[in-house]
């Protein structure tokens, strides 16, 4: 009897045991379902390499894919499974994009990260269709891994154009999606992606339509609920956020389609240092270039949306190995770029230009900066040498221009070499397809001068890409001013001489606002004046003309070439005119003369009334008779109603 007992608890432990254990097993894989580890980027634009820059106020050597790869293969010793994504730009800004079309050298490297999924930027678009479409077929061509690609609202006409028919046929060879499911550690996760409104603005050269981004998103969510059994949905969004919540695409996305988990949100560049939460959705960023790399776990909450924990953005700095794979794999890539694409300039990658004793302020701060700025001067003066040296059958420039926004990165102390002057100016392509954007040579007014500098002191406060700093050109204005009236005294400055060698011996000169001046600036510069008429709403128009005064409807046909009818790139000019700078102990310095300020832009900072409102622009005398004939408006409705009511109590009586 005792014995049958002891037998029957031995049996009732092992089966509790062996029940506990069921139990156990059934408790991880519940958690496992719940959690979902992240590791995110965006705006890499072709950062392949690490590099030298001013990151958070002091120079580092930061960034590279060899870092990632160590950090991506150190977070999956802990979490296996986890989710890599990217949203867009992932090309455009080093010499890593001089393959983009022929090896797709971006696209191939995320793959051999591990990248799970990827988006368009609008960077994407700067080698146009033929060049985008090339880098689609080119990276599948390769037969590496690849990330997929999502993106649910381009809008394909019934009658496609060249264009976009070339780039339906790559999108389908390359198998862009609107969106795809994956599985994490038992998660089932659907990824699509979205291009921006504003993406689609600083995309001149893109062929393609785009449905409004909410409206797609809110069609792709509903059909993935309608399709699928996803636990949770993600959306790569080349759309970006924005201080002012009335431009935060990301933000109205996230409140319009309260379905979405998580938001990572590129194009603007920004660094997020805490998720931007809107309900159940988060939205994250970890700035550009590669500097910084976004980690996070998603846990799933009681009721099935999912919340960020553990978030943060690691920097990506000499703390961190180089992965010795990644880097062998990034030489092959490097000897190419050397051999078919600096050679004919007469430079390579590694080439050191000029040595810099002085640390410029970061791209970033050229952009925030109204007031003049060294870099900007430097690239401005670049831009007159070749235009004076260097361009065949046409005159030297009056003024040259050089756009916050088109200025990639900035000079830190130490050597400068081609490849750095390239990554400063990276955009684009010419109509030869070669990398880099050319110079182009229009004329504009005296008074257009004028309305060019309003432009940078009146709108680039709303429209950062839009500040401008010249070479030929000196501006003086007021803070306290009204918009569109800042602008005090223009002018116009002769330099006898290459500018950083001029000293003392500039001339200024009155501007005739009738007459017609040679500028010089890049072709994207030229591409964009209409978004800048669009901001204004049409108040402030500047129109390339040719020498006749006749209105240029090709800017493509001002294109500046050298004597051996090459295009003249704006990098090259950059890097050409380092070539002058004079040499110390055998090597070129950038001259004491970028290293301070020269008049080019000129602030008087007055509250005095008589300061405020002297010698007021024809865009104040009309936005003054337009306020007054709306306050008059207002005065005689307002003595109208008085009347009526005054006539309506004295029937009553």
């Amino acid at each position: 009897m005792m014995k049958n007992w002891r037998k029957k608890a031995a049996a009732i432990v092992a089966l509790c045991t062996f029940a506990l254990s069921l139990t156990a097993v059934s408790a991880k894989e519940d958690t496992a379902k719940e959690q979902l580890h992240v590791i995110f980027s965006h705006d890499i634009h072709s950062h392949l390499d690490s590099f030298r820059t001013s990151f958070k106020g002091k120079e580092t050597d930061i960034g590279g894919m060899a870092r990632m790869m160590t950090f991506i293969k150190k977070e999956k010793e802990e979490y296996p499974d986890t989710l890599l994504i990217d949203g867009g730009d992932f090309s455009m800004g080093t010499v890593y994009q001089m393959l983009y079309d022929t090896q797709a050298p971006e696209l191939r490297m995320l793959g051999y990260l591990g990248y799970d999924a990827t988006t368009l930027g609008n960077h994407e678009f700067d080698y146009r269709s033929q060049g985008l479409a090339d880098m689609l077929k080119s990276a599948a061509d390769s037969k590496d891994p690849l990330p997929a690609m999502v993106v649910c609202n381009v809008t394909w006409p019934e009658e496609p154009d060249e264009e976009q028919l070339l780039l339906q046929d790559a999108f389908s060879y390359y198998g862009v999606e609107p969106y795809i499911m994956v599985e994490k550690d038992g998660v089932k996760i659907a990824l699509l992606g979205v291009f921006g409104k504003d993406a689609l603005e600083c995309a001149p050269t893109c062929a393609l339509e785009f449905e409004d981004p909410v409206k797609a998103v809110k069609r792709t969510v509903k059909e993935i609920k309608e399709k699928e059994d996803a636990d949770m949905i993600v959306c790569l969004s080349h759309s970006g956020t924005n201080k002012d919540s009335d431009k935060s695409e990301d933000e109205k996305l996230a409140k319009e389609v309260p379905d979405l988990d998580l938001i990572l949100s590129g194009h603007t560049h920004t660094f997020l240092d805490e998720p931007i939460i809107c309900g159940d959705t988060a939205i994250v960023s970890c700035g550009e270039y590669g500097e910084q790399i976004g980690s996070l776990n998603m846990v799933r909450k009681e009721n099935g949306r999912w919340e960020v924990q553990d978030y943060r953005l690691v920097t990506m700095d000499k703390k961190i190995k180089e992965d010795p794979q990644v880097l062998n794999r990034l030489k092959s890539f490097s000897s190419v770029i050397d051999e078919q694409y600096l050679e004919p300039y007469g430079f390579t990658k590694d080439m050191v230009l000029a040595e810099n004793p002085y640390s410029f302020s970061s791209a970033n701060d050229l952009s925030e900066k109204k007031r003049e700025h060294e870099l900007g001067d430097l690239m401005a003066d670049a831009f007159y040498y070749a235009a004076a040296t260097k361009a065949e059958g046409t005159p030297p420039a009056d003024v040259t221009v050089v756009p916050s926004g088109c200025v990639r990165d900035t000079f830190v102390s130490g050597p400068i070499t081609a490849a750095d002057v390239f990554k400063a100016y990276s955009l684009g392509i010419g109509p030869d397809g070669k990398a880099g954007y050319p110079l182009i040579g229009v004329y504009l007014t005296g008074e257009e001068l004028r309305t060019a500098a309003e432009i940078d002191a009146s709108i680039s406060d709303y429209m950062k890409s839009a500040r401008l700093y010249a070479s030929g050109l000196s501006y003086t204005y007021n803070p306290r001013r009204m918009i569109l009236n800042k602008v005090i005294r223009t002018q116009l400055v002769r330099q006898p001489d290459i500018p950083w060698q001029a000293g003392d011996g500039a001339v200024y000169e009155e501007i005739d606002d009738d007459k017609l001046y040679f500028v010089v600036a890049d072709l994207y510069t030229g591409q964009m004046l209409g978004a800048v008429e669009k901001m204004s709403y049409g108040v402030l128009s500047v129109t390339p003309k040719d020498a006749q005064g006749n209105e240029i409807e090709d800017l493509e046909s001002c294109i500046l070439y050298d004597g051996s009818g090459s295009e003249i790139k704006a990098w090259e000019a950059i890097a050409d005119y380092m070539q002058t700078f004079e040499k110390e102990k055998g090597e070129r310095v950038v001259p004491a003369y970028y290293n301070e300020l020269h008049d080019r832009k000129c602030v008087e900072d007055s509250s005095k009334p008589g300061d405020i409102l002297k010698n007021p622009s024809k865009y104040a005398v009309i936005i003054c008779t337009v306020a007054t004939a709306l306050i008059v408006v207002l005065v005689l409705v307002a003595v109208a109603v008085t009347r009526a009511v005054y006539r309506r109590r004295k029937g009553k009586r």
